[in-house]
């Protein structure tokens, strides 16, 4: 899994945008069933939570929600805090660098958004849902958004034009067709629902769909 230290955790905004038809949306529609969800109180734990991006956009939403920031890479979680600090959201924010310990928090929801991708699935995709569910109430809710196997034989070309639309580079494309082919680990709906499955999560509900990339919510079991 990589780390986005050094240049990569300073260009992930700018970059990440171009790689991923419906970036937007993922986030627009996760905030929106939180909200409904939960319209006062609440603790949203972020896996994987990089610059902070996601979790000062959901801020904005709700002023009462608490938030937990995760991710591996320290220097993601530096740039996360700069803007936390900046916009005054520190003291709803606990930043959590590295692994998560069994049942270190009672949340909400987890977030985990465009990072079991780069899991592989030789029994780390399972740990990772496994930590997940132990952060959750027993009545929680996790949403997942990852690239998932090809549904046709055309659609990895057809997300790559897509990218290129939005600014990806010649380089840049090549770079994604190596990542597609090498360092992404994506799984077809029926390993979805083996690993939510023994991790004590219900059925994945789909909320957004676009070419290679899906997102879910799922109730805890």
């Amino acid at each position: 899994m990589p780390t986005f230290t050094g240049e990569e955790a300073q260009n992930y905004d700018s970059r990440i945008t171009k790689l991923v038809p419906g970036y937007a949306l993922i986030h627009q529609l996760t905030g929106a069933q939180l909200l409904a969800l939960y319209p006062d109180s609440a603790t949203i734990l972020v896996v994987g939570a990089g610059t902070g991006k996601e979790i000062v956009e959901l801020a904005q939403l709700n002023p009462s929600w608490r938030f937990i920031a995760q991710d591996v890479s320290a220097d993601m979680l530096a740039i996360a805090d700069q803007h936390f600090t900046k916009l005054g959201l520190q003291e709803r924010v606990q930043i959590h660098h590295g692994a998560i310990s069994p049942q270190a928090y009672q949340a909400d929801a987890v977030l985990c958004l465009l990072v079991m991708h780069f899991v592989k699935d030789n029994g780390d995709k399972a740990s990772l849902f496994k930590q997940m569910s132990e952060q959750l109430k027993s009545d929680g809710h996790l949403f997942i958004a990852d690239l998932e196997k090809p549904a046709t034989s055309f659609e990895r070309e057809a997300q790559l034009i897509v990218c290129k639309q939005l600014g990806l580079t010649d380089v840049g494309e090549q770079r994604m067709r190596v990542n597609l082919e090498h360092e992404f680990y994506p799984v077809d709906k029926m390993r979805l629902a083996e690993l939510l499955d023994t991790a004590g999560f219900g059925i994945a509900k789909p909320f957004f769909k676009a070419l290679g990339f899906a997102g879910f919510v799922v109730d805890k079991q």
